[in-house]
């Protein structure tokens, strides 16, 4: 699978989830399920590269600012959030967490948007239902012990206003 795939399946099967992040997840394990294992682990490769691209203090000031707060689970969640939403949102986001004001459409809700828990086990789920074994080791970098870039204090606004104006602005103004 490559990455055009990759990022194919992603989008197709949030579009059929009209924004719903636990249907979006249920689609993704449907979908991944119809292909074969070794193409599921090529997804979850995916998955997970990316997942681990986005382990920065960046991102992880802007999740703070949109879900005002961020836990380390939170963050968690959000990255594999983050990648649902898409390569467009998901590089624009790596690129420069603040235009996320801009990405995001209009009907964010911190309730329920920002979580995308289930579908960071959406391959793993396939993958079980298709060999009726646990997934192997994917066999690529594991994730860094510390978020790449400068540490942010989250616990001061006037750091994250200043980091995140259009953020700031929109979701906590």
């Amino acid at each position: 699978m490559d990455e055009t795939e990759f990022w194919e399946i992603v989008d197709s099967t949030r579009e059929a989830a009209e924004g719903d992040p636990e249907e979006h997840a249920e689609l993704l394990v449907d979908r991944l399920a119809q292909l074969d294992p070794d193409s599921v682990l090529d997804f979850a490769r995916h998955f997970e590269s990316r997942y681990n691209r986005a382990y920065t203090w960046d991102l992880w000031g802007a999740a703070w600012v949109l879900l005002d707060g961020a836990s380390d689970d939170a963050f968690d969640y959000f990255r594999c959030w983050l990648i649902g939403q898409g390569r467009e949102v998901f590089e624009g986001a790596l690129h420069d967490p603040d235009s996320l004001a801009g990405l995001l459409d209009d009907e964010f809700d911190e309730d329920i948007d920002g979580d995308g828990e289930e579908l960071g086990y959406a391959a793993d789920e396939a993958y079980e239902q298709l060999t009726g074994a646990v997934a192997p080791d994917l066999g690529i970098p594991l994730q860094a012990a510390e978020p790449a870039g400068t540490p942010l204090d989250f616990e001061n606004e006037a750091v994250l206003a200043e980091r995140f104006p259009r953020l700031w602005e929109r979701f906590r103004g």
